[in-house]
């Protein structure tokens, strides 16, 4: 055990730009978790009242809850991205006498590794995001002036122990994947992304549960007003989820129906088909934070909207609870918009960079530097339009419902606007990591590409 534990630390060494994207979606995500715990540290300090413990405990169980389950589905399709792309070595190691369970006793050691280091490192930035949380609760008056900031033990308890329990979660469950592949197979370093019953039956129950919620949104919560929003709101967050553990599949799909168009673009067309098959995984990680950033974004945000319009036609002033609640909803909007994009940059860029040899080898065999950015450009947009489809399919779940409830119409008079922003956002992010990414690599010439 020891002399793995000193391989994995070697591998960090050695090896740290690559696990350089695990780490900072693990130090973004201990510090959003952290920052939202220390809520529930706050409420349990002393000569707080019951309506800021209500707030407090609201806002650190049900936002911070949901920002878990965020960063654990984060940390495991990141972590899973680099395991794969390290097939080669894996296969090596396996060739040199190492046992599967001796590699996944490596990866995971290297995860925890990297885990603890990034949460250590989240304390500082959560303190201060969380005082400014509890500022801008003061502020609008749903929490006493007088209330202390707390960060203490269940901050760091529930920020280490997501951190830590996601990153080997996520390990063990790539490892198994990966050293149960043959040596052939590895070193051809290609991969279909097959659907199999470990992504069918997690992403079944959660889309189940989608559904469930906005059925049950528009029939047993017609009646109760605000009281449906929560359920509302979760229905696009499960089905967002549930729609991106299926991305491979989904891509897939999505390379079946525009094959033909792009085989005739010529050849980036036809490189880019041949790409999304032969590494639909590699693509499927960029397609996975599209859709729970578009889905979530444009559930939540609609939803809030409606809520508003509702408040205004019925001539009431805008209650405390309804302030509560907006900021809730604009909190988990910003939390979504910031940590999708960190997840989808950081899966670009890692996915751009390691093709560095593939560009290399394009380019000998006669491809242009040219042909190379117009085939990442193509994938990129394929991508894009995928995943912003899908996740407005998502965000209807929660839409449509909620106009039910509280316009008593099925399609809702909203601003268009708001979802051409989402997607500006999502198509701005994507281009701009995969296209700049892949022109600094076809900087290097290509022989040393290959040679690297």
């Amino acid at each position: 055990m020891r002399a793995l534990l000193w391989l994995a630390w070697a591998s960090l060494r050695r090896r740290a730009g690559s696990f350089a994207g695990s780490f900072l979606v693990l130090f973004f995500g201990a510090t959003m978790v952290m920052s939202f715990a220390s809520m529930l540290d706050t409420s349990r300090g002393t000569g707080v009242d019951a309506t800021s413990v209500e707030t407090l405990t609201t806002m650190g169980g049900v936002v911070g809850g949901w920002g878990m389950c965020l960063v654990v589905f984060a940390v495991v399709s990141t972590l899973g991205l680099s395991v794969r792309q390290r097939a080669a070595e894996t296969a090596l190691l396996k060739s040199a006498g190492a046992t599967p369970a001796q590699i996944t006793r490596m990866i995971v050691g290297e995860a925890a590794l990297v885990s603890v280091a990034a949460a250590v490192l989240a304390v500082g930035p959560s303190y201060l995001l969380g005082r400014a949380l509890l500022g801008l609760l003061t502020d609008t008056g749903q929490v006493g002036a007088g209330t202390a900031f707390a960060f203490g033990t269940i901050a760091l308890l529930v920020g280490f122990g997501i951190t830590v329990l996601s990153a080997v979660i996520g390990a063990l469950w790539t490892a198994r994947h990966a050293t149960g592949r043959s040596v052939a197979a590895s070193l051809a370093d290609a991969d279909p992304g097959r659907m199999t019953w470990k992504r069918l039956v997690p992403a079944g129950v959660l889309l189940t549960g989608g559904l469930y919620l906005g059925v049950l949104t528009v029939t047993a919560f017609r009646d109760k007003g605000t009281d449906a929003m929560p359920i509302a709101a979760q229905a696009s967050i499960l089905t967002s989820m549930g729609l991106a553990i299926l991305a491979p599949g989904l891509v897939r799909a999505a390379t079946a129906l525009t094959g033909r168009v792009l085989r005739g673009r010529g050849v980036s067309g036809y490189l880019t088909v041949q790409h999304l098959r032969q590494r639909t995984s590699q693509a499927a990680g960029a397609l996975m934070p599209i859709i729970v950033f578009t889905g979530i974004g444009t559930g939540v945000l609609y939803l809030q909207l409606i809520e508003d319009r509702a408040v205004a036609a019925s001539g009431q002033l805008r209650s405390v609870e309804h302030q509560s609640i907006q900021t809730l909803n604009l909190v988990v909007i910003g939390m979504i918009v910031v940590f999708a994009c960190i997840m989808l940059i950081n899966t670009l860029v890692a996915s751009t960079t390691y093709r560095r040899g593939e560009f290399g080898r394009l380019r000998l065999a006669g491809a242009t530097p040219r042909q190379v950015l117009g085939m990442v450009r193509t994938e990129s947009l394929l991508i894009v339009a995928t995943g912003t489809v899908l996740g407005t399919l998502a965000g209807s779940v929660t839409v449509l419902p909620y106009s039910v409830v509280r316009a008593d119409r099925w399609i809702p008079d909203l601003p268009l606007w708001i979802l051409l922003g989402i997607i500006t956002i999502a198509v701005t992010a994507t281009l701009g990591a995969a296209l700049g990414t892949a022109r600094r690599m076809l900087r290097t010439p290509a022989v040393d590409s290959v040679a690297l």
